[in-house]
């Protein structure tokens, strides 16, 4: 007991530290940015010694001018075509040597390809920062020496960055040995605490994230997940902050597996799920569930308390004869089924609201400054399966309360806005008759949606492909999806992702001029 209270205290004198020396720096480069906006707070990040602030009220997160701001950004950017193509790493671009530092694979190669994105006329390089690796070894301790020789890389050749903070896993999509988990001292507590990680309804966890339940508990050497978040964020800023706005000009916050905004209700990497299936609700862990019951109780009714929605089917069931997608008594239009679906998707609408409220403070200098802009940028899983049903099942369960009769993507963009956050989706390569008619799908009907909801609340989009795709009808697709309305154009576009089949005559022979088109002022 008293080292766990000794670990307690070294990790909040580090994490004192951590934030003192960031708020030194944050301040004299704050007063080097005054004059580019005198109408923005200048409050103090930090009113009592190294402790956040609390969260905002959910309606005024940034001022009217701020706000205002954005409106006015977002109609210049509309008269402006030009839509920039970042490139995804290889998804095993880093590996561990022999002393266990981790390294850069195949650095020769990887410095004539950057070198051929250049000449084509890529943009820049979307790039995984993982806190894995980072902080992989002790809490805050924090190793950014990879980053820093790979950013200078990709600098040399003339590329920018799209930068994504990666608080996920990715072992299920990388070759044995190769792939990143989540960090090796959060992987210990939860040797001992399974809870810390997202439950079925039969037990089974998945490593690839924590759950949102652990959000606020300090379970984490004194930490909780939130803070674990922010701590990281604020040694990224402190290490890279030159070079944000100028070489970095996107910044993605994991928000969830895949570093998307969605429960991991479609674990396609250990055999559990495969497409079409429904998926399953991911909130049987024991903080969840807690929460669940609170829920229960404050509405009256304690009996919806004790477990998630029991006749909703299996992973790989298809929604019809599953009552719960259906529409009677104790269906998802039942008196329970608006209840439960409240609370799965509140929970993970305020995780990230959380995690961007934090996140938009600390670029607030950037907002700041006409030199130095940056996008804070959050990820959507993009779910089309099943989308033309009156459910939508597979979006429910991934969380988010979407069906015929309720736009739950409204409520998710307005929390964006709040934010000043941009919005990033897949699936721009897809069309709606590539799929079968049997399994209900509309990316193309979805992506409209979600437009739709981006305009009424004025945030910016970024696109992004699902499936590598260099045949000219998937590339012209996602041409007509960047350039999908005269006043529409997205903010960028990223590539998903590099490998060596890019490079092929066949493929690079079509990708070079679609790069080209992209990049094109129209």
């Amino acid at each position: 007991m008293a080292c766990k209270c000794m670990e307690s205290v070294l990790v909040m004198e580090a994490r004192h530290k951590l934030f003192f020396n960031f708020n030194k720096r944050r301040m004299i480069k704050k007063r080097k940015n005054l004059y580019f906006s005198s109408s923005f707070s200048t409050i103090p990040l930090f009113l009592k010694g190294w402790r956040s602030p609390p969260p905002p009220p959910t309606n005024c997160i940034f001022s009217m001018d701020v706000r205002e701001k954005s409106r006015s950004t977002l109609s210049e950017c509309s008269k402006h075509r030009r839509v920039p193509i970042y490139v995804m790493m290889p998804v095993d671009s880093f590996g561990i040597d022999t002393l266990g530092v981790p390294r850069i694979r195949k650095i020769k190669a990887l410095t004539i390809s950057l070198k051929a994105l250049k000449l084509a006329g890529v943009h820049g390089i979307a790039v995984e920062v993982w806190w894995g690796i980072v902080e992989g070894t002790s809490p805050l301790a924090y190793n950014w020496s990879l980053y820093e020789d790979l950013f200078k890389l990709i600098a040399d050749v003339g590329l920018k960055l799209q930068v994504t903070l990666s608080f996920h896993s990715n072992l299920h999509l990388s070759q044995p040995g190769r792939g990143v988990s989540l960090p090796q001292w959060i992987m210990e507590i939860g040797n001992i605490n399974k809870d810390i990680f997202y439950r079925d309804r039969n037990g089974n966890i998945n490593g690839d994230y924590l759950t949102l339940g652990v959000d606020h508990y300090p379970l984490f050497g004194g930490r909780t997940a939130l803070q674990c978040y922010e701590d990281f964020m604020f040694s990224f800023v402190d290490k890279f902050g030159s070079m944000i706005g100028t070489l970095i000009e996107e910044i993605s916050v994991g928000l969830g597996p895949c570093g998307e905004l969605r429960y991991p209700a479609h674990p396609f990497g250990d055999g559990r799920w495969q497409f079409p299936g429904i998926g399953e609700f991911q909130c049987y862990d024991k903080y969840m569930m807690e929460d669940l019951q609170r829920a229960a109780c404050q509405v009256g009714k304690p009996q919806w308390g004790s477990k998630g929605p029991q006749n909703a089917g299996g992973y790989n069931s298809i929604p019809f004869g599953i009552p719960f997608f259906e529409e009677g008594q104790e269906s998802f239009l039942s008196d329970y089924g608006q209840f439960f679906l409240e609370w799965y998707s509140g929970k993970l609408i305020g995780h990230a609201d959380a995690i961007l409220a934090k996140a938009a403070k600390l670029f607030e200098i950037y907002e700041a400054s006409e030199q130095q802009s940056v996008l804070l940028v959050a990820k959507v899983g993009t779910i089309y399966w099943w989308f033309k049903t009156i459910a939508h099942p597979a979006e429910l369960t991934a969380g988010y309360y979407n069906t015929a009769i309720r736009d739950g993507y409204d409520p998710l963009a307005s929390m964006l806005s709040r934010h000043g956050a941009t919005l990033q989706i897949a699936c721009f390569e897809m069309l709606d008759s590539e799929n079968p008619p049997k399994y209900f799908c509309s990316a193309e009907g979805l992506l409209q949606q979600i437009r739709s909801v981006s305009k009424k609340r004025v945030i910016h989009l970024t696109g992004r492909n699902s499936y590598e795709r260099f045949d000219k009808a998937g590339l012209r697709q996602i041409h007509t999806n960047c350039y999908h309305l005269p006043t529409e154009a997205v903010k960028s576009f990223t590539y998903f992702r590099m490998n060596d089949r890019i490079f092929r005559v066949e493929n690079w022979s079509n990708f070079v001029p679609f790069v080209r088109k992209m990049c094109m002022e129209r």
